[in-house]
């Protein structure tokens, strides 16, 4: 879908119906987490019951600078470096949430509502460079609006007596979405690849804050191009021209079209049965595990020897434990045993935390990684 196509779409339907809605029931979960008995949850929240200091996150200097980076591409470790202050935002938000969740203690929810504000007082991540030719703190800048909203939605409903610092974040988070979200994109490229699908997440979640229908729309538009753009197969078209990078795309589009399309069901939409050109969101699944276990699936549209690195990397499947929730997909069930506790600092946080059935595991499964094996059997040679 073209992103003039996408514009004509009437999607007046979609209206927030509340605001206080997070990405899952806060609170039903605080209910299964103080009664369960299950190891791996509760071993999880042990972990994060006792929080981090308000205090030191409260020194954190806010990004009020303007924000460059470079390439990841053809410079990982100074872009590493670069996106260090960047991490460490996103770790904190998502520490924050969690935190509270864990511990029910308001205090960190407080602390999570300060640290906005903190940020949204010094005007912080309003300024970053972009040429269609240095997009990467456009990008960057991306997440972290995302991981921002997303953390805010589970604290915000329960603080009392912080209408201020609250009115500060709100004006703050849609003023960031509409700055961000009014730079289109290239053509069969950001305006419509995965990096729209994240737009489209933190658009989603600050217009369900902010109450701004207008953001809210645009990211179901994501999800009405994403299917539009699906093959026979359940392909992303545009995720496959990446080559032998093709498999990592596929998923890397569901991390953010998973929570984006879970944010809009909790607004009452029934956005997973949604069907265009035939197909649901559940052939572009499908698909995925499907090229993950059979690389040929992928026929003529990228090589068949595809960056498998990925695999290592719990943070790339946080979407599966969103979905899971909804859906029992045995292949998914199988596939998330070694990666649990899930986690992604930016779309979702401490998702097992959030998600998991108590019934699916118990405990953490201990897997040493390939390049483990391997170091071992050199140092018995």
């Amino acid at each position: 879908m073209s992103l003039e196509e996408r514009r004509a779409l009437d999607l007046s339907e979609y209206t927030v119906t509340d605001p206080d809605a997070s990405y899952f029931d806060v609170h039903e979960r605080m209910a299964l987490l103080n009664q369960t008995d299950n190891a791996l949850l509760l071993q999880q929240s042990a972990q994060l019951e006792s929080g981090p200091s308000c205090r030191e996150l409260l020194a954190i200097p806010p990004l009020d600078d303007q924000i460059r980076v470079p390439g990841f591409y053809p410079n990982p470790k100074e872009w590493r470096v670069v996106s260090r202050p960047m991490f460490q935002f996103e770790d904190t938000v998502a520490k924050l949430a969690g935190s509270y969740v864990a511990s029910e203690d308001i205090y960190y929810a407080e602390c999570l509502v300060k640290f906005l504000d903190h940020w949204a007082t010094s005007d912080a991540l309003m300024d970053f460079y972009f040429e269609t030719s240095q997009p990467q703190a456009w990008f960057a800048t991306e997440s972290m609006i995302f991981a921002a909203a997303m953390a805010y939605s589970i604290v915000r409903p329960d603080i009392e007596g912080m209408d201020e610092e609250i009115a500060h974040v709100d004006d703050w988070l849609n003023r960031l979405a509409h700055q961000h979200a009014d730079i289109p994109g290239l053509p069969e490229n950001t305006c419509c690849n995965n990096h729209f699908y994240r737009r489209a997440l933190y658009a989603t979640s600050v217009g369900i804050l902010t109450q701004d229908n207008e953001l809210f729309r645009f990211g179901v538009s994501a999800i009405y191009s994403a299917l539009s753009d699906l093959t026979p197969e359940g392909a992303f078209r545009l995720e496959m021209k990446r080559g032998r990078r093709a498999s990592h795309y596929q998923n890397y589009a569901l991390l953010y079209l998973i929570p984006n399309m879970q944010l809009i069901a909790r607004q009452g939409y029934d956005i997973y049965d949604l069907e265009i050109d035939g197909h649901t969101i559940h052939d572009a699944v499908s698909f995925a595990l499907d090229i993950f276990e059979d690389p040929t699936q992928l026929g003529d549209m990228a090589p068949q020897e595809q960056y498998r690195g990925f695999f290592q990397d719990d943070q790339y499947f946080s979407w599966m434990e969103i979905y899971q929730s909804r859906f029992d997909e045995p292949r998914i069930a199988k596939f998330l045993k070694p990666l649990r506790p899930v986690f992604n600092r930016g779309a979702g946080g401490y998702v097992t935390l959030y998600y998991m059935d108590p019934d699916d595991q118990q405990h953490q499964v201990i897997k040493e990684t390939e390049e483990r094996m391997a170091e071992l059997q050199d140092m018995s040679e």
